[in-house]
């Protein structure tokens, strides 16, 4: 259940914000990374261990760092993160053991990481022109706004 709430989750957060055009700004997924990543620290000050909260923290700096240049330079980078952040939740409880988090939650991160970054990359990726019709029009090579427009 939390893997198809988690992918459900992330297509109508991403329709939503295209829609009413959130994601307009460059700044709206380096945030929701920003999100994601700080979750665990959450979870480590709710299982009220510091060394746990340290290793989080950690872990948390280097999205972060992620965000910083994926923001600057290109978004796809921020679309790596999200889906670097997905496979991190697999491996997350070999690496740290968090007693505040709750047992769906890696599962539920993953699916919405995964998906999340899918779909940047996929709104990202370069329009080509349409080819011109039997008539002899062609489309103006006008992008879509948003995301996909940068």
């Amino acid at each position: 259940m939390a893997y198809l709430v988690g992918i459900i989750l992330a297509i109508l957060v991403a329709a939503f914000a295209r829609c009413v055009g959130l994601d307009r700004d460059r700044a709206f997924y380096p945030t929701v990374l920003v999100v994601v990543a700080s979750y665990y620290d959450l979870y480590a000050v709710i299982g009220g261990s510091m060394s746990v909260l340290a290793a989080e923290l950690a872990v948390t700096c280097i999205f972060l760092a992620v965000v910083v240049v994926g923001f600057k330079r290109d978004l796809r980078i921020v679309a790596a993160g999200l889906v670097g952040h997905g496979l991190f939740d697999l491996v997350h409880g070999h690496l740290i053991d968090n007693p505040g988090l709750p047992a769906f939650w890696p599962a539920f991160c993953m699916s919405y990481d995964l998906v999340a970054g899918g779909l940047l990359f996929w709104m990202l990726r370069p329009h080509r022109p349409m080819r011109a019709s039997s008539r002899g029009s062609s489309r103006n090579g006008a992008r879509e706004p948003g995301v996909a427009a940068r």
